[in-house]
């Protein structure tokens, strides 16, 4: 039954006492109580209101930031004068030969432009190279093909690679080609175009072996040659790095002679303390 069916028949109930009650007592409505009949016409109904949860969720969405990129790049900052003219002699100049102490990171910069230009469409390929030469000690034969043999040696070259890339990517691009790592034997004859060619340790190469490996850059390539003069491994008068700096350094032009020292080193602090005494 509804409001106003109920209030028709309170009403009826109550004319019917008065025809009853000719004499008797009426009922009437008390001035500022409740009359429902008045609350009834008065009522309005309630129009469908949208959920607080749905108006909760439509204000962020007009408030919403455009999506950020996920992908980031690392970048690379120098953290002393050496390597801030190091990477600048990098950008600037297709062959650089960088001389300097061990933590001052030499290969590191090196790698980190090379993994730098691949990614940007810049060069081809990157192709890392290393004299196989033991530190002082002969382990023997090492099982397995090259690349498994020259493994120990390049392990550097690996780490470094692998903190600029995920391991998944570093061998991807090996079988792809797109990353070459190759003793510096196998460089003779060789012509790199389109390429980044990174020569590590470069202080146990001869002069024959470092005047052939920097006679292979080709088209469009930059190469950037890393050692330590004073920690070779090789006879003092059998290295060839210094000999090639000194003759290249007053060339000018397009290359480039970067001289690190011991304030570069970005290594513990007792790196540099024990370079000092050693």
């Amino acid at each position: 039954m509804g409001k106003r069916a109920a209030v028709r028949r309170v009403r009826a109930e109550f004319q019917g006492r008065r025809d009853r009650d000719a004499g008797g007592v009426q009922l009437s409505v008390i001035e500022g109580g409740w009359d429902p009949v008045a609350e009834d016409e008065n009522y309005h109904h309630p129009r469908k209101r949208r959920k607080p949860q749905q108006q909760q969720v439509q204000q962020p969405i007009q408030q919403r930031e455009p999506q950020r990129e996920q992908a980031y790049v690392k970048n690379i900052m120098p953290k002393t004068e050496g390597q801030a003219r190091l990477i600048e002699a990098i950008d600037r100049q297709n062959m650089v030969l960088a001389l300097g102490p061990a933590g001052t990171g030499k290969t590191y910069i090196a790698i980190a432009k090379a993994v730098e230009a691949l990614r940007a469409g810049k060069i081809g390929r990157i192709v890392l190279c290393r004299p196989a030469v033991d530190a002082g000690e002969n382990i023997g034969f090492l099982p397995g093909d090259m690349e498994e043999k020259l493994a120990p040696y390049l392990r550097p070259l690996y780490d470094a690679l692998q903190d600029r890339m995920s391991a998944k990517q570093v061998k991807a691009m090996i079988a792809e080609g797109q990353i070459e790592i190759a003793s510096v034997g196998f460089m003779r004859g060789r012509t790199l175009n389109n390429a980044f060619i990174v020569v590590d340790e470069a202080q146990n190469c001869t002069y024959v072996q470092l005047k052939m490996i920097l006679t292979r850059l080709g088209w469009n390539s930059k190469m950037v040659v890393t050692g330590d003069p004073a920690q070779s491994d090789l006879a003092p008068e059998l290295s060839g790095l210094a000999p090639v700096a000194e003759r290249i350094e007053g060339m000018g032009g397009d290359i480039g002679v970067v001289r690190l020292h011991q304030g570069d080193v970005v290594r513990h602090p007792l790196v540099a303390k024990m370079l000092d005494v050693l």
